[in-house]
């Protein structure tokens, strides 16, 4: 590795890890060319253990000893000339605005987008994240889909980045070993809401968009989900499950009944796909009134609902242990 010091705020050597968006390092033209920050050595190694490209690293000075094996492997790997940029504490709280808790941030290579088909080639159950635009719960739906044995993961156009920093954070690097895609990856996406696709950066000089240009691209995201999308998963033979509060929803019992019922029964389900909403408001109405069916997790005690982030951990268990 190539140890080099960081001793001042404004060193252009950190502008990955400081002053780029996460639109700007995913690069929203062309996803497969950005970067993403892995934080913390966990989630590092996790990602360097399914192949992903390190670019360079962010670490705190008093973690470089501890993380001597990491650098090797990546020595022997990806070659001797990867920068390790060192930091005291204070630069490095100055620089990220926040007590870098976990001692080390590192700038990788984005892997190619796979397409639905070969995410969902052999699985028997997915995950859809329609909109869920926090981070947190993003990050804690990956994790339970890995410990419970869910096949696969796809998000919306709108939803939150899985490769967010904060989102692999809080999955324990089970991001990287969750195969996952979008829906529709060659449709314009945004990590936080609709308004990130519409305003330019100001610190990027960049040829901004007409609205009417603007328009047509979050059109086209809409009609690739729910319409395209759910289509699409019935004809990769999955029946398509709704997770909300209405009134013809059957229980997570129900839905195992008749995924365990003789594949000669009418009602019989060989594949699902579990669809959660985004906080808040939950599932469209589009997407509720185009899927196969709905599901919903008896409550007790007057409370309606669970997190989406609990609520699949749930129905994960349900359906997987079976």
């Amino acid at each position: 590795m190539r140890f080099e010091n960081i001793e001042k705020l404004n060193d252009p050597r950190t502008d990955a890890y400081v002053n780029l968006t996460e639109i700007q390092l995913r690069n929203r033209l062309e996803p497969e060319k950005g970067i993403f920050i892995a934080e913390s050595p966990k989630v590092i190694e996790r990602a360097l253990k399914t192949g992903l490209e390190p670019l360079s690293f962010l670490v705190e000075e008093s973690w470089i000893e501890g993380m001597r094996e990491m650098f090797s492997r990546v020595d022997s790997e990806w070659g001797s000339d990867i920068a390790v940029y060192v930091a005291k504490n204070d630069i490095l709280k100055a620089l990220t605005g926040y007590r870098l808790h976990r001692g080390a941030l590192c700038a990788m290579r984005r892997p190619k987008m796979l397409s639905v088909e070969q995410v969902c080639r052999n699985a028997r159950v997915v995950a859809v994240l329609e909109n869920i635009v926090d981070f947190t719960n993003v990050g804690a739906i990956f994790r339970s889909a890995a410990a419970l044995n869910v096949d696969a993961v796809l998000a919306t156009p709108s939803c939150g980045d899985p490769l967010y920093r904060r989102s692999a954070r809080v999955s324990m690097g089970t991001v990287f070993q969750v195969p996952w895609t979008r829906i529709a990856p060659e449709t314009l996406f945004c990590a936080q809401n609709e308004a990130d696709c519409r305003k330019p950066d100001s610190r990027q000089k960049e040829k901004s968009e007409t609205q009417s240009d603007m328009r047509s691209k979050v059109k086209k995201k809409t009609k690739v989900w729910p319409e395209e999308g759910i289509k699409q998963l019935k004809n990769l033979g999955f029946t398509t499950v709704s997770m909300a509060l209405s009134d013809d929803s059957i229980t997570p019992g129900e839905l195992v009944r008749r995924m365990k019922s003789d594949k000669s029964a009418p009602e019989h389900i060989e594949k699902v796909a579990l669809i959660f909403g985004t906080e808040g408001d939950g599932l469209s109405r589009k997407t509720i009134a185009q899927s196969d069916v709905t599901v919903k997790i008896p409550m007790a005690h007057g409370v309606d609902s669970l997190n989406v982030a609990a609520s699949s951990a749930v129905i994960f268990y349900t359906v997987c242990e079976q």
